[in-house]
This record gives C-alpha cells, structure tokens and sequence, in this order.
C-alpha cells in the first residue's frame, strides 16, 4: 500500500515511540499517529510523509484503548503541554520506563542493563512550581471559538500549540499549577489586555509585553511574579506590580526582566525589583534554596527529592568521597549530598548560577562545597585530584563528546548521571562502555501526564582499567 499526505488511513496503535506518539504498521509501513496510545483504533490523516515513516493526526476515534481516561483539561488535545492526560497513570510510568530501556538498547547498543521500575509522583496535577506563559498578538482559537461573536484574535496570553511558533492559546487555567497561579495569570492577563499596551508579535518583533513567568515555593507557599517585556518602560509595568503585591499575601516578589532581543527566551538582558524582594526561598531534604528570577530549580519540589535521594544512594557516599559534580547550576545536588562527602566542586558556566549556589551554601552552613564558573572542559581541567564520584546533570542535548572523554580519562571510581533525556543519556553511556559498567537506571517520573522522564544512571569504573595517570 502507497501512504500518501492527506489519506486518511484506519489504524490500530501497537505501541507507544519515544517522543509519546503511538506507532501504527500498515504493510510494515510505520505511522506515527499523535494523542494516540496503545490499544486505540482510529482514523488519522497523514500530514507529514518521509521515506521510511509518516506521521498522521487523529479524525475519529473509533475505538478507545482500555487504558484511555477523561482528560479534565478544556486545553487537551490542543496545547503541548499535558498530552497524556488521556492516559492512565500507572501506563505512563510503565511506558515511560520501557522508553528508557530502548533508547539504551537501539541509541546507546547498550544489551541487558537493569531498568529500576519507574518512581512515580503522587501528585498528578498541580505539581510545577514554575510556569511560564507567552504573550502574543496572534491567538490560536479553539474550534469552539471559530465562529464565536466577539472573539479577539489579536492577543493571547497562554501556550504555544504544537507547530507554530507565533501563535499562542489563551488559557484560563493550567492544571499543572496551583489555583492562585491561576488567579495571578487572570489577574496579568486583564491588566494587560486592558493597558491599550500591544503584546509581542513573534513574526513582527513588534509590541511590549512578552512573557509572564511564575515561581512558587512549595515549602512556604510564596510566589513570585516576574514580568518579561521588550522595553524598559517601569511606568508600565509598575502599577500591575503594585495591584499583585497589595491583592496576595503570598506574593512576595514582583521582578520585571527586559529583554529587547528577538529570541523568544523569558530571560532578560537585565532586571528591576518592582515589589518584595528578588527571591523567593524553597526547601529540598530540609535545605533552603534562594530562587532568583532567572535561577534553574527543578520544576517539581517533591519529584526533586525523590530524584536526588536515588542519587544519593547512587553514589553510594560514606563521608570519605571527594565529588565533582558537572553542570552544578545553582548548586541542588551539591548542597543535598554535602553531609555525605569530605568534599564537592560544582562546575557550572553561569556566572549567576554560581553565585546563586554559593549563596545556597552560605544559607545552609555549607562550608565543603566550591564552585568553578566556566567550561565544563576548562573547569575539568583546573581539577588536580581524581575524584572518587563524578555527577553529572546536562543540560537536555547530553554532554559534547569531549566532556564524555575528559570524565573518562578522570576514571574515578563512580558516575552518576542525571538525564531528562534518554536519548542523549544512551548516547553518552555508550561513549563511557569501554571504561565503566552501566549497573542500573533508574526512571524517575518528574512530569505526570507528559512522556517526559528523568533518569539516573550508576556506572562504576571497571575494575581492571588503571586509572590514568596513576
């Protein structure tokens, strides 16, 4: 059979892929199908063809899998977010672990490595302690909206739907936050449609407010607001500050970041406190950590913790261990693993993120981490000692080649690796398989109803290898 763009094709999903889509055969003809999942059968049409694959879109569904529930968002199916809350819980965790076992075994060529059960989370929704929502001059509608009377499609602020980069659905709500945060993207929303003050257009680099970002602390039910718009002008900006701040006890930070660049980053060139103070405060196993706007901190405070136990127990600490741990950010699994190791030097290439962490161990009575701002290379290299553990946490692309080479001519005795993504993890596991040996994997579900998955991988160094340079 010749699949063509355009057919509409009836299909049964066999499985779920990599990436959460739900794979079809047809005359061994492979058909990605999305917001597909295992036991479905539907009509799709084909919207994109390549040579060994195509990729379809659902019209009908004529048969639901057995493991397909109501999904209670108004948004599914529509925004990228949440696109397996049409899932059973327990089939997300299973198949997110058996996504991690065949990335190691077809990406990584790694055979017979032990995948722990997934960890899942007990909270379902309301779990992201960050959110961010983009503003725009192009609304994306919902078909409900198509022909609804007084609909404005000339601003937006909300998520991106799939396949557009300029176009942005306005949400009311996101379920993955909690409801205040809801009430504060309402509250933003109004004051800025109602400012006469345009949104940013993506296609005409045009207009002022750009994004809206939320941070909440779980351990003290504090939020901060941070406004990120495309000039400087604090009049604008100031009096919404002032409404949020005075309308929310819980409200103890309101930063506005200016970003005049065209890239579509929440990150601004520079900021200004416009009420409270520029940081909220959160816990991790019992440690404090001071978030500042720009700052990386797990999206999920509980996940966290379970996240970074796994790597506590990884490691295998007695007190005795020197550490280095790469890609440190603002010092998390530094702080946390501190009480079980002699001594930890992060190494992390943001200036800010460096200081953030030094100030996290100040806050904690930290006095045996230290951080090198730099390279991750040239950090390596300022290193004159073989560390007994080395932790690594990438950024979501893995580690360039050459950091893969750099950790393995170290040769301590231990890695562990940290991962959001399970490509890149057997990517870089199968660079280190000459020299140490995968022990286990361990999934952890950091982002119920997404097919994201955090992984943390234990390698021990085997044991017939001298190290270099001993």
């Amino acid at each position: 059979m010749t699949i063509k763009k355009g057919q509409i094709l009836e299909l049964k999903i066999e499985r779920v892929i990599f990436g959460g889509r739900g794979l079809a055969t047809v005359d061994g003809f492979r058909v990605m199908v999305e917001q597909a999942i295992p036991g479905d059968v539907v009509r799709a049409r084909v919207f994109r063809k390549k040579r060994n694959y195509a990729e379809a879109r659902i019209i009908e569904l004529i048969e639901p899998s057995a493991d397909r529930i109501f999904a209670p968002c108004r948004y599914h199916g529509f925004c990228g977010g949440c696109t397996w809350q049409c899932l059973r819980y327990d089939r997300q965790v299973a198949y997110k672990t058996q996504q991690v076992r065949e990335c190691l075994e077809h990406i990584g060529g790694l055979e017979g490595v032990r995948v722990a059960a997934g960890i899942g989370n007990e909270n379902l929704y309301r779990y992201r302690n960050k959110m961010e929502f983009s503003f725009s001059d192009r609304r994306w509608l919902l078909p409900v909206e198509l022909h609804a009377p007084g609909v404005s499609v000339d601003f937006a602020l909300g998520l991106h739907v799939p396949g557009t980069f300029h176009k942005v659905l306005d949400v009311d709500r996101c379920l993955l936050q909690s409801e205040l945060g809801n009430k504060l993207l309402a509250d933003v929303r109004r004051y800025a449609r109602n400012s006469g003050i345009a949104p940013y257009g993506l296609k005409s680099h045009q207009g002022f407010w750009r994004f809206l970002m939320l941070r909440h602390s779980a351990a003290h039910d504090q939020w901060m607001v941070n406004i990120v718009t495309s000039g400087g002008r604090r009049s604008w900006v100031q009096p919404l500050a002032d409404r949020l701040f005075s309308a929310y006890d819980a409200v103890c930070s309101v930063i506005h970041n200016v970003n005049t660049r065209r890239a579509a980053i929440a990150v601004g060139e520079y900021e200004q406190i416009l009420a409270g103070r520029g940081f909220i405060i959160d816990q991790i196993g019992g440690y404090a950590f001071k978030i500042s706007a720009n700052s990386f901190f797990q999206t999920n405070t509980v996940g966290a913790q379970r996240l970074y136990q796994v790597v506590q127990d990884y490691a295998g600490l007695t007190g005795q261990e020197t550490v280095v741990d790469l890609y440190s950010g603002t010092g998390t699994i530094p702080v946390f693993l501190s009480n079980r190791a002699a001594g930890i030097v992060g190494i992390e290439i943001s200036e800010s993120a460096v200081q953030d962490a030094e100030e996290n161990c100040r806050t904690n009575h930290i006095n045996n981490c230290r951080f090198i701002c730099g390279d991750i290379l040239l950090g390596l290299a300022r290193i004159h000692h073989r560390p007994d553990v080395v932790i690594i946490d990438p950024p979501r692309a893995g580690m360039h080649p050459d950091v893969v080479k750099a950790v393995a001519d170290m040769a301590p005795e231990r890695i562990v690796y940290v991962s959001c993504n399970p490509a890149s993890l057997a990517r870089d596991l199968a660079m280190l398989k000459e020299r140490y040996h995968v022990v286990e994997v361990q999934p952890v579900d950091m982002f119920p109803q997404t097919y994201h998955i955090e992984c943390v991988a234990r390698l021990d160094r085997i044991s017939d290898l001298a190290p270099r340079g001993a």
